[in-house]
């Protein structure tokens, strides 16, 4: 039997930027990315905490150090700039690999979304 787990997470960084007139997508620093085991076009979930909205999109990879996160096309109408979301990925594993799995989590700083 599989189930589906956490595979990574990203703990309250904050949005930089929303760019509704882009292709659909969250753009997101490089660094924060290789922190959390991410890769360009993994899909993601995302909680904003300021409105509660979640949804769905994939990553698009961000200048490296930069500190951005982008929401692009529709999903810009789900964020705005300055709001707090937490990103995640899953993954489908064995159920006895899942009981010892350890997601990567990372809780960079969020008035820079760089890592401590």
């Amino acid at each position: 039997m599989f189930i589906e787990v956490v595979k990574s997470k990203i703990h309250r960084v904050t949005v930089t930027e929303a760019n509704l007139n882009y292709i659909g997508s969250i753009t997101v620093d490089e660094d924060l990315l290789d922190a959390a085991n991410l890769i360009a076009n993994e899909k993601v979930s995302i909680v904003n905490n300021n409105n509660g909205e979640r949804f769905e999109t994939y990553i698009i990879k961000g200048q490296r150090g930069s500190g951005v996160v982008c929401l692009n096309g529709a999903a810009a109408r789900k964020a705005q700039p300055g709001d707090i979301v937490i990103i995640m990925s899953y993954a489908l594993m064995d159920f006895e690999e899942a009981k010892t799995f350890k997601p990567a989590v990372v809780f960079p700083d969020t008035a820079t979304n760089k890592l401590v």
